[in-house]
């Protein structure tokens, strides 16, 4: 089996690589080949292994090459962010909609349909004055986004099922809750200040939150994402039911209740490290976000949301023992 992770050199798509690897096959057929393409080389714990090649450069200028390859899988994870195509409305359009659309019609031309999955968003959904967003998003809730990434995303969901709906692809859309630890850097993202909530002071660092702390959100830990795009993979047609985007399973905290689960890994000091900066476009874009979700296909899956928070920062900590710069209580 020959697998493509555009995207593959960040962190969903590095992480997703490392567990295909380690897994060895997908879908019952063994893994022989991994393509990561993404404007950076991956990381070089994965290229050591001989099953990893990488495709570097920007996507939109690779999609004719990549489709002629002949991959019998791809997990579509590259994307602008959220904040950045507020910032840059031509940069959007290119690296989502231009992007996608150019490796669909590779896929589209390729010797036989792909299986793939788009990684879309809980940005599609928002509250609009004709339609406002309801208590709980449900299988049948209608996506109304209010920002140029949501709207993206939607319009990819759509070309996706049309693409499978003319056998073009087998594709199948996972939509993406929030991901909260992320490792690293901080990234374009409006979410991102939920991950550096965290992840900041267990490193002896300031960080500040933009949003009030009974704002509630949607949240995945990485774990829970990976398993999420695996098992949209390998469900059958029947299993995934449809065409239209799946909600990924969510666990709904408020930015409190964070804060308490950091202070009972790592006491008051870190917490005092957060300070509340108020950011009123950040605030509006992450408010309008659905916090709350039920799902009858999220249960016939087989996929459950993180049991609380307080296990996802013991993941994040077990990741990442390295980026921990204060004490911890046990």
């Amino acid at each position: 089996m020959k697998l493509l992770i555009t995207g593959g050199a960040g962190f969903l798509g590095a992480r997703l690589a490392r567990t295909l690897l380690a897994r060895g096959s997908l879908a019952g057929q063994p893994i022989s080949t991994l393509v990561l393409a993404d404007l950076f080389p991956p990381p070089v714990h994965l290229l050591a292994d001989a099953r990893v090649q990488a495709r570097t450069g920007a996507l939109l200028d690779q999609c004719a090459a990549l489709g002629a390859e002949g991959f019998d899988g791809v997990f579509h994870l590259a994307s602008a962010v959220s904040a950045e195509c507020e910032a840059d409305f031509e940069l959007g359009l290119r690296s989502n909609l231009d992007t996608t659309r150019a490796l669909l019609d590779a896929l589209r031309a390729a010797p036989r349909p792909a299986r793939l999955v788009f990684a879309s968003s809980v940005a599609v959904f928002g509250s609009d004055p004709a339609l406002p967003l309801p208590a709980v998003v449900r299988d049948d809730t209608l996506p109304t986004p209010q920002s140029s990434y949501g709207i993206h995303k939607f319009i990819c969901e759509q070309l996706v099922a049309d693409y499978s709906r003319k056998g073009y692809i087998d594709g199948r859309t996972a939509r993406l809750m929030t991901v909260s630890v992320r490792p690293g850097r901080p990234n374009g993202a409006a979410s991102g200040f939920l991950s550096a909530i965290i992840r900041e002071p267990l490193a002896g660092l300031d960080a500040v939150c933009p949003v009030a702390a009974d704002t509630a959100i949607a949240l995945a830990s990485p774990a829970t994402t990976i398993d999420g795009l695996i098992r949209v993979y390998e469900a059958s047609r029947e299993d995934f039911g449809g065409r239209t985007a799946l909600n990924l399973p969510a666990l709904t905290v408020t930015v409190q209740q964070m804060l308490n689960a950091l202070a009972e890994v790592a006491g008051p000091e870190a917490v005092a490290r957060v300070s509340f900066q108020a950011d009123a476009g950040v605030a509006r874009m992450v408010g309008g976000w659905p916090a709350r979700f039920e799902s009858q296909r999220q249960t016939r899956l087989g996929l459950k949301p993180d049991r609380d928070f307080l296990s996802v920062v013991r993941q994040y900590l077990q990741d990442n023992p390295a980026s921990v710069g204060v004490p911890l209580r046990r």
